[in-house]
């Protein structure tokens, strides 16, 4: 072969290289060149959610002729069941729901509370008998009353159609039958199974969830009897079956034979709590969030910041909108670890937190380089795994709902015959004395879950969410910029390169002093991450925990929904 001839591989490489710098070369007809699909259109209902079966659950449940909330109720059954890995009857839930009869939104806290007989003084000598000054992720002491199920019944009685027995149907099926494991659920069930085989925690964890010895391999058909019973239970029982009959009475001994702090008690004095969800107005859109204990205020705070700067000028993913959205991130974080708790507990300066005024303040302190340090500001003087998944029916009526363990598969705590594993949200208590998120008895914990919903013109526009602890926020404000400023589709905005910022000051992290750092994902230019580095950030490649955004719109135009779901999980948007 000729020297010439023996060039043409190494050649070609080069060429393969730098032929998409020169000249990019979408893999795609249509719109832009990182699309996966497109966005998916139906007239009369549509379901959104993080598993393909629980999207066809949803489904199935609108063409008999059921409500969106009914739809939503039934995935995310279906979702506790197939994700133990990131929800599940022992967390909680947060909904905004979009009632077409009423035109307006409605919003739900579903969180729980943490065991009233546990004060503050016997959680500090537990700790301290634990050699730790901090709650811990796993055992009986994160645990606070579980929520979900309690929401389920909210939604239904307010806006469900079908019996609670069909909504719940479908989950009791794939629970008594089975269903296939996906890899990407597969790979985080075995580091749950992992993490409990060294823990140790009595209970029924491992026998529920790796009754072979290991965790259920890609494509094996998983069971859960148990979960079928507890689900059976309350679907003729009604709510009252989890927190006054069988169930809780279950909970209650299992705790006093073990050393837990939850009592029946806390489960018959638990309720959840219709709230008004919260908005700004970004350009013209209304963009709504629930109120603390969650996070949702921090992406409202963003978006008041970043108004005031021309990112559409400056170009998606360019180091210099990176750099003021990062910057804006920073600034709403300060806020967040300073302010956002129970209401119950403490007084949060809702109003001055999402005024225009208080945001043109806080922007002024966005310098041309990465800031190492914030203060929360003073607005009362001028003080992870989850699911989401969004509904639609023929009515109209559009559900946003998001729903968590915590941290993965939760405490690792199962109370053997029930199913099921308990949330660690107590987690996030804040152990300091007088802070707004500080430990009580009773109190709801900070939440990191938030669901969300955009008007426009007062009429709906937008039901999306996604998942992963404090990158919620970061991706409800990247998401609505790359719709708003940047004129993605739907489909586009979940697709996108992303970036997540670490390091803000937190429940465990009094005060940031470093500046954190920023991952971003292979599609943010190299370009761009040079111009970060350039300003003074630290960065470093994405892990792959940007991902879960689903949406619906309404197009109300032509009489559709439009549906997306990201391929960074096992997402699927479909309609009918």
């Amino acid at each position: 072969m000729s020297a010439p001839r023996r060039l043409l591989p190494a050649l070609w490489l080069l060429l393969s290289v730098l032929c998409p710098l020169v000249h990019a070369q979408p893999d795609r007809v249509n719109g832009r060149a990182f699309a996966t699909r497109s966005q998916v259109i139906a007239q009369h209902g549509m379901a959104a959610t993080s598993h393909p079966l629980a999207t066809q659950v949803a489904l199935d449940i609108l063409q008999a002729g059921g409500s969106a909330v009914d739809a939503a109720i039934a995935a995310n059954a279906t979702l506790g069941l197939m994700e133990p890995t990131g929800n599940g009857l022992g967390g909680d839930l947060f909904a905004i729901v979009w009632s077409a009869a009423d035109q307006k939104l409605s919003g739900l806290n579903a969180s729980g509370r943490s065991p009233l007989g546990l004060s503050r003084e016997q959680l500090m000598a537990e700790l301290g008998r634990l050699g730790r000054d901090t709650i811990p992720p796993r055992g009986f002491l994160p645990i606070s009353v579980p929520g979900a199920a309690d929401g389920w019944f909210e939604l239904h009685a307010r806006f469900g159609k079908l019996p609670m027995q069909d909504v719940l149907a479908p989950a009791i099926r794939y629970a008594t039958e089975g269903f296939p494991v996906t890899q990407y659920i597969s790979s985080l069930w075995d580091l749950g199974v992992r993490t409990a085989q060294a823990d140790k925690f009595p209970g029924a964890f491992l026998a529920t969830y790796a009754p072979e010895g290991r965790a259920p391999k890609e494509g094996e058909i998983f069971r859960n009897p148990d979960l079928a019973r507890t689900l059976g239970l309350l679907a003729t029982g009604g709510r009252d079956a989890f927190y006054r009959g069988e169930i809780a009475d279950k909970i209650d001994a299992f705790m006093r034979a073990h050393g837990g702090w939850l009592r029946k008690i806390d489960f018959e004095k638990h309720t959840s709590t219709w709230v008004d969800p919260v908005s700004v107005n970004y350009r013209g859109y209304d963009v709504y969030e629930l109120p603390p204990n969650s996070q949702g205020l921090a992406a409202l705070q963003m978006l008041n910041i970043l108004e005031g700067y021309d990112l559409k000028a400056l170009g998606c993913n360019s180091p210099e909108a990176l750099h003021l959205m990062i910057e804006a991130k920073k600034l709403a974080f300060e806020d967040r670890a300073r302010f956002y708790a129970d209401p119950a507990f403490a007084k949060i300066p809702l109003a001055r937190l999402l005024s225009k005024a208080y945001a043109a303040e806080r922007r002024q302190l966005i310098g041309p380089r990465a800031a190492r340090t914030y203060d929360a500001g003073n607005p009362a003087l001028k003080d992870g795994d989850t699911i989401y998944l969004c509904t639609a029916d023929a009515a109209g009526n559009m559900v946003s709902l998001i729903q968590s363990n915590y941290r993965g598969m939760g405490s690792g705590i199962t109370v053997p015959g029930l199913g099921f594993t308990f949330q660690d949200r107590g987690e996030m208590f804040t152990l300091r004395p007088g802070h707004a998120n500080d430990y009580a008895p009773g109190k709801r914990p900070f939440h990191t879950i938030i669901p969300a919903f955009i008007l426009k013109d007062g009429a709906p526009w937008l039901s999306f969410g996604l998942m992963g602890g404090a990158m919620q926020p970061q991706g409800h404000v990247q998401i609505i910029c790359n719709l708003i400023d940047w004129g993605m589709n739907f489909q586009e905005a979940g697709d996108a390169a992303r970036w997540q910022h670490e390091g803000s000051s937190d429940y465990d992290n009094p005060k940031m002093t470093d500046g954190g750092y920023v991952e971003v994902e292979s599609g943010v230019p190299y370009e761009s991450v040079r111009g970060l580095l350039q300003r003074g950030h630290v960065v470093r490649l994405g892990n792959g925990g940007f991902g879960g955004y689903q949406a619906i719109a309404r197009d109300a135009k032509n009489g559709t929904y439009l549906g997306a779901s990201e391929s960074r999980k096992d997402g699927h948007a479909a309609g009918y």
